[in-house]
């Protein structure tokens, strides 16, 4: 295994904290790729990745979507550290593959969530409190878990309810803040023992989004639910798709959630499938007119 590769594998691990498993297959997906063209792939020019697209077109797509990605993040990495000037991986194949349909909470499932938090959080125990701040900000405003972890002390509202989050991008949106919202942040704050710039201070910066992750899945432990079914997207999907379910507006819902393009945003329609079909039912004409007959 070449050094880049080595190291690229490494801030996978340290810095965004991926699994094990995630790293392993990045690395065998990198190092096969460099089988195939034949060169190292830190040196490998646009058109031999484009004979990637022979040598993996016996795949299934959601393979070869995982390779892919594996390519364009390892090219990224050596463009931020200034190992390659260009980014080659435009000639890389295009995997045409199904966007996975969004893990969904049910209703009673976030109310027991938030039930087990407010109870925690009665005594104002401080790390209580704090639980309850980052439940009501993942499923009241959608954040996604690095725009939380990472908010600034400034970017809490004195009068406005809303917040200005910086996504994907460095794009800058504007982050509604609810009552219930506004009442954990001011709770958290009064008790908040700290002179650090971060909303959420650690020892050596901001809690990281892997504690983040920790932090939900011992709650659903303790709300009797399973742990694997919950995660920072996840609420972020529950918020996104009971927001539809109330009637929202899929712009209005795009542009609270900062997606770039509407498409992926109507990932959560299928989610208002079964309101769809009884409204049609309950209200169009014909149904009308035979419940009359």
């Amino acid at each position: 295994m070449g050094a880049s590769i080595a190291d690229f594998l490494a801030m996978l691990a340290t810095e965004r904290g991926a699994a094990r498993n995630t790293v392993l297959a990045y690395g065998r997906d990198l190092e096969q790729a460099e089988e195939l063209i034949g060169i190292s792939l830190e040196d490998a020019l646009p058109a031999q990745l484009a004979q990637l697209g022979q040598g993996w077109s016996s795949l299934a797509p959601a393979t070869l979507a995982r390779k892919v990605s594996a390519l364009r993040q390892f090219f990224g990495f050596l463009v931020d550290e200034g190992l390659r000037e260009d980014d080659p991986t435009h000639a890389l194949p295009r995997p045409a593959t199904r966007r996975p349909l969004p893990k969904i909470l049910s209703h009673a499932e976030v109310e027991a969530l938030f039930a087990t938090a407010e109870e925690e959080a009665r005594g104002n125990a401080p790390l209580a409190v704090r639980m309850l701040a980052l439940l009501e900000m993942l499923y009241g405003s959608g954040l996604r878990a690095t725009e939380l972890v990472s908010l600034p002390l400034s970017a809490i509202p004195r009068d406005a309810p809303f917040l200005t989050v910086t996504g994907k991008g460095g794009h800058a949106r504007i982050v509604p803040v609810s009552q219930r919202a506004d009442t954990a942040l001011k709770r958290w704050l009064a008790l908040r023992k700290s002179d650090s710039v971060w909303l959420f201070p650690s020892r050596s910066g901001h809690i990281s989004r892997v504690r983040l992750f920790q932090l939900l899945k011992a709650l659903a432990v303790r709300a009797d639910l399973a742990p694997e079914k919950l995660s920072p997207h996840v609420l972020r999907h529950a918020f996104a798709t009971h927001l539809l379910e109330g009637g929202a507006d899929l712009r209005a819902l795009q542009t609270l959630l900062g997606h770039a393009d509407i498409s992926t945003t109507q990932i959560y329609t299928h989610v208002d499938a079964a309101r769809l079909v009884k409204l049609v039912n309950e209200r169009h004409p014909l149904a009308r007119a035979r419940a009359s007959d």
